[in-house]
């Protein structure tokens, strides 16, 4: 597989290239410098100094935007920007912010002449409309600088020393060159879907700043680019493919896809979050470790308070970052933008920074299968002791024991051995299965309320549905 540039393009190459561009949607581009940003307080200084810095415009689009000391800091210099006659334009999203800022937050900017726009509120006539999100965090200055990443702005990635909680990790880029224009066309998108068009920006001449290729993959719903991508990625590796994602739930063609590398000889290395902020996801994350371990995979789980980078790089030659999350919500119902690079440099750079958070991780392995009687011993099978194979207090006891052991043994080895997580997922749901057919059967008013308000919900949003589309079409619209 050659992603880099080479003096001597190759028919395989040319090959290549036609097939990522398909894949993703996006061609490749030339010319364009790549700096590597590394957790929040670095994007937040780098961000914050561009938009002071900016004497034309600025575009930010960010799914959090919080009201706290951060997310103060960016209202303020956004204000400043405004009044000093920068066009201001940012594009929040609904979901994202419920909770974090209100429209209240805005009051200054709006004032001061900047534009904000929330994406994608609850509308009537679009039941299922909130599915879709602006994932995205992306920011433009003048047209001539660019930022994206895994960042929202909030004070939550900077950490809490006094409670000794370490920041977030994170990873993002700063890029100068032909491809800020495609981050600046990504925006203009995303602010047309939510009203009217931005006025026509000035062009701004731009010229190659450095000798990075890459692609500029601003997906939307249903669009599925940076799947199609994930997936060549896979089939492409031929050395090395390593991962990083904050909320991993594979689908069973990519998980097929990256054990079919790993069984072909490839190294497949997935690092996901130890402790998450969003618990029911990494359960979920972790009831699918088995197949991969199985294949060959190997899985690290990060020790810090929260992994939230999005990052892959292959072969020491490939390397993706930006925001989309290796599930089916980012693939295919969310506005993402990632940027894949096709450069040994920048690749290496991400390879060398993979291999230091393994360095703050536990890996995970399979729990070697009991031996039975009669039966050869055979290494790394996925099964481990269970309780049950024991009776009465020793069996708690046990346990207890291995829990223990895996504990210290994760503690002097940063392993850790995987026990039976795929069913505690199934235990989950009998419990909470078990606990709604109780209220059913006790207080069935408790479920039929909430069913019937749901019902009424739908009824409302179909029949408004149905009303703007009779407005819309045109008299004698119902005869074919």
């Amino acid at each position: 597989m050659s992603f880099a540039s080479a003096p001597i393009v190759t028919p395989q190459r040319l090959l290549a290239e036609q097939a990522l561009s398909r894949a993703a949607g996006a061609p490749l581009l030339n010319g364009t410098a790549v700096e590597l940003l590394i957790d929040g307080a670095a994007h937040f200084e780098a961000w914050l100094a561009a938009i002071r810095g900016a004497s034309q415009r600025v575009l930010l689009e960010n799914y959090i935007i919080r009201d706290d000391a951060v997310g103060l800091a960016f209202r303020e210099a956004l204000v400043e920007r405004a009044l000093a006659g920068v066009f201001v334009a940012v594009v929040a999203d609904w979901m994202g912010c419920l909770g974090q800022s209100r429209s209240s937050f805005w009051e200054p900017l709006r004032a001061a002449g900047g534009q904000v726009r929330i994406f994608n509120p609850p509308q009537l006539g679009r039941p299922f409309g909130w599915i879709s999100r602006d994932h995205r965090k992306l920011l433009v200055v003048d047209g001539r600088l660019g930022f994206l990443s895994g960042v929202c702005i909030s004070e939550k990635w900077l950490g809490d020393p006094a409670r000794g909680l370490a920041p977030w990790r994170d990873t993002g880029v700063a890029l100068r060159g032909p491809a800020v224009i495609e981050l600046e066309r990504a925006f203009v998108h995303s602010w047309s879907g939510t009203g009217a068009a931005l006025p026509t920006l000035a062009e701004m001449p731009v010229e190659n700043a450095g000798t990075v290729a890459l692609r500029v993959i601003a997906t939307q719903p249903a669009t599925a680019g940076m799947y199609r991508l994930d997936q060549m990625i896979a089939a492409m590796a031929r050395q090395s493919l390593w991962l990083t994602d904050a909320y991993f739930i594979g689908i069973a063609p990519y998980v097929q896809a990256l054990a079919a590398a790993s069984r072909d000889g490839v190294d497949v290395r997935l690092l996901v979050p130890g402790s998450s902020d969003i618990p029911l996801v990494a359960s979920m994350s972790r009831s699918g470790y088995r197949p991969l371990l199985k294949a060959g995979i190997r899985v690290f789980e990060w020790n810090g308070s929260m992994l939230h980078a999005k990052t892959a790089v292959a072969d020491g030659r490939w390397a993706r970052v930006g925001s989309s999350n290796l599930n089916i919500a980012s693939w295919l119902s969310n506005r993402e933008i990632d940027v894949a690079i096709e450069d040994t440099d920048f690749a290496a750079r991400l390879a060398a920074q993979y291999e230091d958070d393994l360095g703050h991780a536990t890996e995970i392995v399979l729990a070697p299968r009991r031996r039975r009687r009669g039966e050869q011993v055979r290494s790394c099978q996925a099964r481990s002791v269970r309780p049950r194979d024991m009776g009465g207090s020793s069996s708690r006891a046990a346990a207890g024991a291995l829990r223990l052991a895996n504990t210290v043994g994760a503690a002097l080895t940063d392993r850790r051995v995987l026990g039976d997580t795929s069913v505690s997922p199934l235990w989950m749901g009998t419990a909470a299965l078990t606990a709604l057919a109780a209220l059913a059967i006790k207080w069935p008013a408790l479920i039929g309320w909430p069913l019937g308000i749901l019902a009424a919900w739908f009824a409302l949003n179909l029949g408004v549905r149905a009303w703007q589309l009779r407005r819309r079409r045109p008299q004698g619209g119902d005869h074919e």
